[in-house]
C-alpha cells in the first residue's frame, strides 16, 4: 500500500497450511516460491495489524478490487482480526476525464519507473502516481 504522505508498506505473508492458492501460476506471476513465503513471510496477524494501524478509518483504493478484495477479506478472516478500514475500487474517485487518460498515464509511469517486477509495493506506487498524473 502507498499513502499520500509517501509511506509504503509491503510484506511477504507466511501462508497458513490450509492456504493452497499459492500454486505454480502464482509463483510464476510473482516470482516468489511458497517456501520463500514460509521462510521470510510475516504472520497473517502481523500483516493484518500493520494494515489496520496504517489505514485505520481510511479508504484504500485498488485498480484490481475484484482480485484484491477476496485476498484481503481472507487475510483478516483467517487472522481473526476485524478490518478497520474500507476498501474500494479506484474508479469511484476518478472522473471520466481521468479514466480516459488512465492507461496512457500508467504506461508513462511504468516507463519512468522502469517497473518490470510484479510486487505489491511497486504496484501501489504505480497506481498512486498514475492517479496523480491523471488528476492534473
Amino acid at each position: 500500500m502507498a499513502l499520500d504522505d509517501g509511506t509504503t508498506f509491503c510484506s511477504l505473508i507466511s501462508p497458513p497450511e490450509d492456504w493452497t492458492h499459492w500454486d505454480d501460476e502464482a509463483e510464476k506471476v510473482h516470482r516468489v516460491a511458497r517456501d520463500i513465503l514460509e521462510t521470510y513471510g510475516r504472520s497473517i496477524q502481523q500483516v493484518a495489524n500493520t494494515l489496520n494501524q496504517l489505514l485505520q478509518g481510511k479508504t484504500a483504493y485498488s485498480d484490481g478490487r475484484e482480485v484484491d478484495k477476496p485476498w484481503l477479506s481472507s487475510l483478516f478472516w483467517k487472522a481473526e482480526i476485524p478490518q478497520q478500514f474500507r476498501f474500494s475500487t479506484i474508479e469511484v474517485i476518478m472522473s471520466p476525464a481521468q479514466m480516459r487518460k488512465r492507461h496512457e498515464a500508467k504506461d508513462e509511469v511504468l516507463k519512468e519507473m522502469d517497473a518490470n517486477r510484479h510486487r505489491a509495493s511497486l504496484d501501489t506506487v504505480v497506481i498512486q502516481k498514475t492517479y496523480l498524473r491523471t488528476h492534473s
